[in-house]
């Protein structure tokens, strides 16, 4: 059985508006990191506003934390996360090459969407929520056109997870790559998040609301930006949607 990491709070609900907004909630009472899982969402979002579909028998958790670095040095954990979550899909599946990491904040399964992550400030604190496609995922209908097409674990190997003990999992994950973020910086964190990124060395698209980049997925730099080499040179985006 997978113990529980020292200093973190657990807590489950059986439903929820959102795990981020119940984060925000539990502020004010909060003495260390929490993990926070609903069984179901009523009311739950993604990034730029978008709807998140959070039945139950999925995935819906927020990790809340004392923001005790600048901004830009908080936002990594986008980083630290979806490592986690690849090596926590590792580990309940035992398959490394189906999984990818897609800039900024997405977990592939076989190219197509098993998890997507959200980072938001809350006040001196910063919540990660994240949510995994375990036993259904949103119907294509449903996907804005060009994204990548959303699976779930369930439909790829057969299998049921259940959200507790896939949270058990990626607390343990997650607290070991953030000890080594806080003692070694983002360097290690970087070299492994790029040893599973998808499309490296090849042409993608990032998009903009203004705007959008097409060139070859070169690198992410020391910021965490997306580095593309176009035919005007090398680019550095901070923050786009990324599409292939």
């Amino acid at each position: 059985m997978t113990q529980w990491p020292d200093g973190y709070g657990r807590r489950v609900l059986d439903s929820v508006d959102s795990t981020l907004s119940e984060a925000a909630r539990l502020v004010p009472e909060m003495t260390g990191p929490m993990w926070i899982l609903g069984l179901e969402q009523t009311a739950a979002r993604g990034r730029r506003g978008r709807v998140w579909s959070t039945p139950r028998g999925n995935f819906a958790g927020t990790l809340i934390m004392a923001q005790r670095e600048p901004p830009a040095q908080a936002a990594l954990r986008s980083f630290v996360s979806s490592l986690a979550l690849w090596r926590s899909f590792v580990a309940v599946t035992g398959r490394e090459d189906d999984f990818a990491l897609k800039w900024p904040n997405d977990v592939l399964l076989r190219g197509g969407k098993v998890a997507g992550i959200l980072l938001e400030s809350i006040g001196d604190h910063l919540a990660v929520g994240i949510g995994v496609n375990l036993a259904t995922a949103p119907p294509p209908e449903a996907v804005e056109p060009g994204a990548v097409m959303p699976v779930s674990l369930k439909s790829a190997y057969g299998i049921d997870v259940a959200p507790e003990y896939f949270l058990d999992i990626l607390a343990v994950e997650y607290a070991r790559l953030e000890s080594d973020f806080v003692t070694y910086g983002f360097a290690p964190i970087r070299e492994a998040w790029l040893g599973r990124a998808a499309r490296l060395g090849e042409v993608i698209t990032a998009r903009t609301i203004r705007d959008e980049t097409v060139g070859v997925f070169e690198d992410v730099d020391s910021a965490g930006s997306l580095i593309l080499g176009t035919a005007k040179g090398r680019v550095a985006i901070t923050a786009a949607d990324v599409y292939f």
